[in-house]
């Protein structure tokens, strides 16, 4: 499996290149579903039943759904990667170019340097005849950067596969802190909230009279210090993302821009904020939500505030499972004759797919290649890491799928 990768590293490369200079912005709905294409004939080239699955109710072009049945009773490995990119057709960051053993291009890294991890590791396993007794199911989303709406359609088919899987291994992108290629068993979730203030307004010379108290302005900055000083709690982060205050106050539907209209003279009678807050777990999820309710709850006199929260991706905790697959990849690692991977601290690493399944099924996640500077125009992949990537996914997926399932898995009831 090593030298098969080896053999075809230019192969894979090109690969690349051609997936690279195919925009898939994920608004870019044709470019995402050129790539799905892509992606299809070279799953059927590997003997995978291919389905596209278009998704027009959500808004986004749809996903790849492969599968390959092998040997009865043994486990199920579902992998994961993704289509689109954050860079959309109008961007002009659009090729790809090569410096040496590193590239620059958009999504050369996430989540295309991904995918081909994920074929060339395939590959490796046909040529060593591990591919044709596994069983694997694919799932490459096409709106991973920006999920539909609603997420329940949108996710549907993701998550009924991790139903179905004993294992989940997701090929978004490698993690290297220090020059050491780390392991992921953990994503925090991502959760919105939007905070609404209203007071009364009236000539500035009155604020904080009893009549007239603090105004919606100040009362907003106080609720939002109070988070910052009754939140705090091991691996949760939250941010204010835009805030707006005055007579009148909003933010537009796609939550990316807010308007206000007032006078320094006047107290602001509405104040808006809205943000986000990411958690380990979902019991942290719910904890952090009422601290947050109850904060908004004790608000100034002559003052009314409310908070809503909307649900994004939830988190893949980092479970005893996904700890064991962590230590079955440092074994395939001290057989290569490479570096122990530690786990790496989840707040380093952002949300993904792989969450809608780690409630069924254990998983890694960081599977595809090294790169910097993901989601700018900056973005470079080390297209070694193609090598050792590939490498550990082949023989890790070959192991695993060579076992038989055990009839106390999640997947198996």
């Amino acid at each position: 499996m090593a030298a098969t990768v080896d053999a075809e590293y230019e192969r894979s490369v090109a690969l690349l290149e051609r997936l690279v200079n195919q925009n898939s912005g994920t608004m870019n709905l044709p470019g995402v579903a050129k790539v799905g294409a892509m992606m299809t004939e070279q799953l059927r080239g590997l003997g995978f039943t291919v389905t596209w699955k278009p998704l027009p109710q959500t808004g986004r072009a749809g996903h790849v759904i492969a599968v390959h049945a092998g040997k009865g009773g043994t486990k199920r490995l579902l992998l994961i990667g993704h289509l689109d990119t954050v860079f959309e057709a109008d961007s002009p960051f659009q090729r790809f170019v090569r410096h040496g053993e590193e590239a620059s291009g958009p999504g050369a890294g996430d989540d295309k340097g991904g995918m081909v991890v994920m074929l060339a590791a395939l590959r490796a396993m046909q040529a060593a005849g591990t591919l044709k007794t596994a069983n694997i199911e694919i799932v490459l989303t096409g709106d991973e950067e920006d999920s539909g709406d609603p997420v329940a359609i949108a996710r549907a088919d993701l998550i009924a596969a991790g139903k179905r899987a004993d294992v989940a291994l997701d090929f978004e992108g490698l993690a290297v802190e220090d020059g050491r290629d780390m392991g992921s068993i953990a994503r925090r979730s991502v959760n919105d909230w939007t905070l609404a203030v209203t007071g009364k307004s009236g000539h500035s010379s009155r604020i904080f009279s009893e009549a007239f108290g603090d105004g919606a302005a100040n009362e907003a900055a106080r609720i939002l210090a109070a988070f910052r000083t009754q939140l705090p709690e091991p691996n949760l982060t939250f941010n204010t993302g835009l805030l707006a205050a005055g007579v009148t106050a909003a933010i537009d539907t796609g939550g990316s821009k807010a308007t206000a209209q007032g006078k320094s003279n006047i107290i602001p009678a509405q104040a808006i904020a809205s943000g986000d807050f990411r958690t380990l777990s979902e019991e942290q999820t719910q904890r952090v939500r009422t601290k947050m309710t109850a904060i908004v709850a004790d608000h100034a006199p002559g003052t009314d505030a409310t908070i809503t929260f909307k649900s994004g991706y939830p988190a893949m905790a980092p479970t005893a499972g996904n700890q064991a697959l962590l230590a079955r990849l440092n074994g395939v690692n001290r057989d290569l004759g490479l570096a122990e991977m530690p786990a790496l601290d989840p707040l380093k690493r952002g949300a993904g797919d792989i969450s809608w399944v780690a409630a069924d099924v254990d998983g890694l996640v960081g599977l595809g290649t090294a790169s910097r500077g993901d989601h700018t125009p900056d973005e470079v992949v080390d297209l070694a890491s193609i090598r050792r990537q590939a490498k550990r996914a082949a023989i890790l997926m070959s192991r695993l799928s060579a076992e038989r399932r055990s009839a106390g898995s999640r997947a198996a009831h």
